[in-house]
């Protein structure tokens, strides 16, 4: 069991591999959209943070986060399937939730797909509550679940 995370801010030199591990994680079924120059653009957004968490293998898992003025929105985490069940999802959550508490935001919001129940569960566990169903969310492909949490109760 990992006990603790190197979590930090993501460098240019991690785009690749975050960009891969988005494709094999998250995307798998709807095409490859967040690619190295997307990652990096996002990287470079003043009002975004990706945020990584290494171990001596490399790339554990990252977060992207955008902060608008009152709440912030995780556009996407995954955790590479070899290193799951051991708290870096978790890790990165609480690192970006205290970035957006940091910023005095209260709400985080995001999406997963119906069709994953782990992450569904892995959100409910962190406290975040389902808002609402959305049919076709991912690409007109999947349906999708939007989840909220309020970082203030």
């Amino acid at each position: 069991m990992i006990t603790q995370h190197d979590i930090r801010l993501a460098l240019e030199s991690d785009a690749q591999s975050i960009a891969c591990l988005a494709r094999d994680c998250i995307e798998v079924g709807l095409g490859w959209t967040w690619r190295p120059a997307r990652v990096l653009r996002s990287m470079a957004e003043p009002s975004t943070n990706v945020a990584v968490c290494r171990d001596p293998r490399g790339l554990a898992g990252f977060g992207i986060m955008k902060y608008g003025d009152e709440e912030a929105h995780l556009l996407l985490l995954a955790v590479d399937a070899r290193r799951r069940r051991r708290g870096v999802g978790s890790a990165l959550v609480a690192w970006l939730e205290w970035s957006a508490r940091t910023a005095g935001l209260g709400v985080i919001r995001l999406e997963a797909r119906c069709g994953n129940p782990p992450a569904l569960a892995f959100y409910r566990r962190l406290g975040y509550r389902e808002v609402v169903r959305v049919p076709g969310l991912y690409r007109g492909l999947e349906d999708g679940v939007r989840l909220a949490k309020d970082l203030w109760e």
